[in-house]
């Protein structure tokens, strides 16, 4: 690695620690509604992440970001709702949408030096059959 790209890279690292954990959490949620890329959503998340929803479970970023991208969540739209914060979490309550699907969601952040090391998502599952 150049030292040009280094320093780039140590410079967005610490930019990315002094970020509040609903940054980190919002800029999540750029990259997986769209607004942003989806490859963004790497450098936000810990290796060892630890995902768990009523479809699916993780404990890899890397199997995580695998299966968004064999399943991109394309069309879907949020609606936020509420968000908590705590001095490592984020919680937000938000309502999804999707090609005739909606349904009220809850999602929780736990972030640790800048990295989400852990998201715990809830909603009814009655809308998505």
């Amino acid at each position: 690695m150049s030292n040009n790209l280094h320093s780039v890279n140590s410079t967005l690292m610490s930019i990315q620690k002094t970020m509040s954990p609903v940054q980190v959490a919002e800029k999540y949620m750029a990259c997986f509604y769209g607004d942003a890329p989806l490859e963004s959503m790497e450098a936000l998340l810990a290796d060892d992440l630890i995902f768990r929803g009523p479809l699916y479970e993780f404990s890899s970023a890397k199997d995580y970001l695998e299966s968004l991208r064999a399943d991109p969540p394309i069309g879907a739209k949020y609606q936020m709702i509420k968000v908590y914060e705590g001095d490592n979490s984020v919680c937000f309550i938000y309502l999804f949408s999707k090609q005739g699907i909606e349904t009220l969601m809850a999602q929780n952040f736990e972030v640790n030096d800048g990295k989400i090391s852990k998201i715990n998502l809830s909603f009814d599952t009655k809308a998505f059959k």
